[in-house]
Parts: structure tokens; sequence; C-alpha cells
């Protein structure tokens, strides 16, 4: 974050906030200092100037998911948001006493650390990740598995596709020690293995939204990728690193480390499939990143020159290809990519044609109905939204359960529409 960001949230104004309780005021000093309207933020997080206005005049959080969602819009501190909420007292960089509210109701706290642990999205247990810590701190012993390596890495990918991200991460440390331990040859192919491990961790912590903890794994990925000599590793890596820039605000790094990457994958000259759908796979990852910075125009030209790469590729990617990529693939993305350009009723139109046979695995089927879902939400359709989410817990809970944005969608759904079509059987399959 930059130091002048870190200014305002450690200034005596935000201290006063916080010292009030007042999170709406938070959202306001962070939108003003964007230069935002009302408007404009209401545009970032799907809702109207006057929900913004009334969210930042409130003291009283009526919408956890909401006001989660405008904090992260205009860069409030996970930390500063909890204290103004009244979660914690130890936010600030500055010591900063939150004066309890002898009026609350006893009753009140435990229902609002309920809330908190709700918001935050708990799908996964903390316990994995202090595992997943360990391991990244000193590397892993060998699991002691016998099996070949290509067994045990395709095995960890079928749980990714299946979307079981709590079996995945629980394997995760004795992966990469099995990993690491194959790697002491030094041959190309077993550092391209290790840097396909990371790479598949970096995806599941992209997953659950542990972007700190990703941007570890995905530099590991590139480091071994490049020891592998393999300009498709080399690709993987440097489009899972691109991803996680992208959620770390870093677009501009983004979509330089792709754009290098593409024409490193273009400069092989194309002549098998497999170098053909990871530079289809590089276009569609540029294109949504360009969308996510709003830069509208490279969007649309990336989505069409990725839809003109995938013209040779099969409808259904053979097994064990580094990069699964079919021209409905690249349709799904373009969903994406309207989405995050604002415009639902494209995105809508981009998936019309979508069909669940299209997909080989469970996370990608999910994922289109979790995708078009958003679209549905950006458009105002509560019920269309919450049948798209139960056709994506049919098919994978964990896209829905462990994703924190999907998450946010659910409990708005909750919070908003809760006598919607599908809103309660929704909620009570994810628990939310």
């Amino acid at each position: 974050m930059l130091a002048t960001e870190l200014g305002i949230w450690t200034s005596s104004e935000a201290r006063e906030l916080v010292e009030r309780r007042d999170p709406g005021g938070l959202i306001r000093v962070g939108r003003r200092h964007r230069g935002w309207r009302q408007g404009d933020l209401g545009a970032q997080i799907g809702c109207s100037a006057s929900t913004v206005s009334r969210l930042e005049g409130s003291k009283r959080i009526t919408d956890v998911a909401l006001l989660r969602a405008a904090a992260a819009a205009v860069g409030v501190p996970p930390p500063v948001l909890a204290a103004a909420c009244g979660f914690t007292a130890t936010a600030m960089a500055t010591p900063t006493r939150v004066a309890p509210d002898a009026s609350r109701d006893a009753e009140e706290e435990p229902m609002r650390r309920r809330t908190l642990l709700a918001a935050a999205g708990t799908a996964v247990p903390a316990s994995l990740l202090l595992a997943v810590d360990d391991a990244l701190a000193c590397t892993p012993a060998p699991s002691g598995n016998a099996a070949p390596p290509d067994a045990w890495l395709a095995r960890a990918r079928r749980m990714f596709d299946a979307g079981q991200h709590t079996a995945l991460l629980r394997d995760l440390p004795g992966l990469l020690g099995d990993a690491h331990d194959a790697a002491r040859s030094r041959s190309d192919l077993d550092h391209a293995r290790l840097s396909a491990c990371y790479t598949l961790a970096t995806q599941v912590l992209v997953k659950i939204g542990r972007y700190d903890r990703a941007r570890i794994t995905a530099d590991r990925a590139t480091t071994y990728a490049s020891l592998a000599g393999s300009p498709l590793a080399d690709a993987a890596a440097a489009r899972e690193l691109a991803i996680v820039l992208r959620h770390q605000d870093q677009a501009p790094a983004a979509q330089r480390l792709i754009l290098n990457a593409a024409a490193e994958v273009e400069a092989t000259g194309l002549h098998t499939d497999a170098q053909a759908a990871a530079y289809a796979q590089m276009l569609c990852t540029t294109s949504y990143t360009a969308a996510r910075a709003g830069d509208r125009s490279q969007a649309l030209a990336m989505i069409d020159e990725a839809r003109r790469a995938a013209r040779r590729l099969p409808a259904m990617p053979p097994d064990g290809r580094l990069f699964r990529i079919s021209p409905a693939a690249v349709d799904l993305y373009a969903v994406g990519v309207h989405w995050a350009l604002g415009d639902a009723g494209a995105a809508l139109e981009a998936g019309r044609g979508l069909r669940a046979e299209l997909f080989p695995t469970a996370e990608r089927k999910s994922r289109m109905h979790t995708d078009l879902a958003r679209a549905w939400w950006q458009w105002g359709k509560p019920e269309q939204t919450a049948q798209e989410l139960l056709a994506a817990m049919r098919v994978s809970p964990g896209e829905v359960r462990d994703r924190p944005a999907i998450r946010e969608v659910v409990s708005s759904l909750r919070s908003r529409h809760p006598h919607a079509a599908g809103v309660r059987e929704l909620t009570l399959a994810v628990g939310s």
C-alpha cells in the first residue's frame, strides 16, 4: 500500500472515526481521497448512489457484505474497518482506544463476533492455513509417498478440479515436500514439476482469497519454471503471478507480466496444440486483467484475439494438457470480461450458448454458473442469481462456499432479498 494511503488511515480524522465507531465515515474518507462521487463507488460495488449515501451516513451495521465491499473498493485496511465496527481496539498504527458502549446489550458482543466470523468467510479451517504457512517458511519433509511424481501431482490437480479445496490444502505440505525432494535431481523435468506444484498451490490460495500466501507460491513457481527452461511452465507460472498481482491492486504490473508471457509463448511459433492453447490462455488472462483495470478497448481486443487463437483447439481439451482452454472456455472468459467492464447484458449474451457439458471439470462447470450469477447480480436479478449459484453448488460446493467474493454475493442476497426464490435454499446450503 502506498505511504500516502497509509497516512489516511493513521490520520487524526480516521482515528476519530474509529473512536466514534463510524465505519461509514471511513468509507466516505476513502471515497473522497480517490476523487469519487457516491455514484462512482456505487458502480464499483453494484449499488446505487443513494445506497452509498445511506452506508456512509449510518453508524449501524445493517449489511456487512456491502460494508466490506465498499471498504475494499476505497482501500480501508481490514483492521481499521474492524476497529470502527467495534471488533478490535488494536487496528491503528498508533495506539487507539475504542471506548466501550455501556448501553450495549450483554448478548450483542457474541453476536457481533459471529457476524465478523461469517463475514470473513472462514470456510477453510485455520489449522490448514497454518500448516501451509509452516510449509512455506521451511521446506517440509517428504511425505513418504511411494507413487511416481506425476501420479501425486495428477491427484492434487484432480482435487482442485473437483473443488476439493480443503483436501488439497491438507495434502499441500506433503506435495511440496515430495516435489522438493524429487527436485534434488536438478533435472529440468523435476524443476518443472516443482514449479507446477507451486502453481497449483497459488491457484487454490487465490481461490480462497489468501493473496499474501499466493504471492509467495507464485514467486516460487516462476523461479523453478525458469530453472526448468520450459516456455509453457514459464507461462503457467507467470499467469498465476499476474492473477495474484491483479488481486493485490497492481494491475499495471500484472498486465506487463502477462503480455510478456503471451509474447514468449507466441515466439514458439504455435506449432502444436499445446502451444496454441497456452497462447489463447494468456490472451484470456490479458483480457480479464485489462477489464479489471477498466481498459475496455484492450480487454475487448484481447478476448477477440483469444477467440481466433482458440478456433483450432478441440472442443474438449485432452487430459493432462497444462492449459485446458477451448472455444467454450474463451466464451466463459468473455462473460467475466464484460462483467468486469460493468456490462451485465453483454456478459449474459456472451454466456448464452454455454452449457455445463462443454467443460471437462467440476471446477469449470461450477465457474460457469458463478460467473453467470455475478452477471445476473450486476443486472439486479436476485432470483436468477440464486438459481445460478444453486446450480454451482450442485456441481461443486467449494466453488461457492470457499470463494470470498461469491460468499459476499450470497450474503447480499440474504440481506437484501431474503424472500426471493431460491435465496433461502442457497443460504442454508452455503451455511452463510
